[in-house]
């Protein structure tokens, strides 16, 4: 195989949960960019829309579907959504995540459940929803969107920094079960990535900003656009022998 088709992903489809921005838009873009075809799954319509746009004018075919990862129905109609009009589903990228701030002894349960709910419960139903049709497709890729705070703790968002660290289980898990269904479960932890979540961070707590930057030894943040290489790679055939790792995307911030 060439190393051009390795990297290749014309007439593959892939579902992108919470697609239509930040790091899920960038993803959703680069996999667009290597030929595949999108489902972006998300909440926001308008957003949504505006996703669309940008990833068409890719070449490709991009559809959308509204739902809500922590609703199990929700999630199953997504996977028969995207059967119905995309007729396949090859790449799945569970990157939805939300996150509280608060102090530990200050968050209730059900703050609690809601963070664990989309980021890690979701997963697990989108896969697991997923798993028939890549079976029957022959094999199948996953790639969950974990984080910094999957290796590091966090003071102000314990479920988060929890979550993080159970997709990473989840992603070993799930690829020492499907290794034998040709499915690679794979995760990428991005470092500090500007997006709407994080763009405010440098006027609201400057110090926070300045710490953060000059533990990277890429001198920067990343941009969205900067996930799209790892994506494409554990989305394509370079990674068929790739299962169960954990990509870090951060400049360097987690070794610094």
């Amino acid at each position: 195989m060439t190393n051009q088709k390795l990297f290749d992903l014309t007439g593959k489809v892939a579902v992108v949960t919470g697609g239509n921005g930040g790091i899920g838009l960038g993803i959703a873009m680069g996999l667009a960019g290597a030929g595949a075809n999108i489902v972006v799954a998300a909440r926001s319509v308008e957003k949504t829309a505006q996703a669309l746009e940008e990833i068409r004018a890719l070449g490709v075919v991009a559809h959308s579907v509204n739902v809500d990862v922590t609703q199990e129905p929700a999630v199953q109609r997504m996977v028969t959504d995207t059967i119905d009009h995309m007729g396949r589903l090859d790449i799945l990228v569970n990157n939805s995540g939300i996150a509280v701030r608060a102090q530990p002894q200050e968050l209730t349960a059900a703050q609690w459940d809601s963070v664990v709910d989309v980021n890690l419960r979701a997963a697990f139903l989108a896969s697991r929803e997923a798993y028939s049709h890549m079976v029957s497709a022959g094999g199948g890729k996953v790639i969950n969107v974990g984080s910094m705070y999957s290796i590091f703790g966090s003071d102000w968002g314990a479920p988060y920094a929890a979550s993080k660290g159970g997709l990473v289980q989840l992603t070993k898990s799930l690829a020492v079960a499907w290794a034998k269904d040709n499915i690679q479960v794979n995760a990428v932890l991005p470092g500090w990535i500007v997006t709407d979540l994080t763009r405010g961070i440098q006027n609201a707590d400057p110090n926070r900003y300045d710490n953060i930057s000059r533990r990277i030894p890429a001198g920067r943040w990343g941009d969205p656009s900067e996930m799209a290489g790892a994506a494409v790679f554990l989305a394509s055939a370079a990674s068929d022998y790739v299962t169960g790792a954990t990509l870090t995307v951060d400049g360097g911030y987690s070794v610094a």
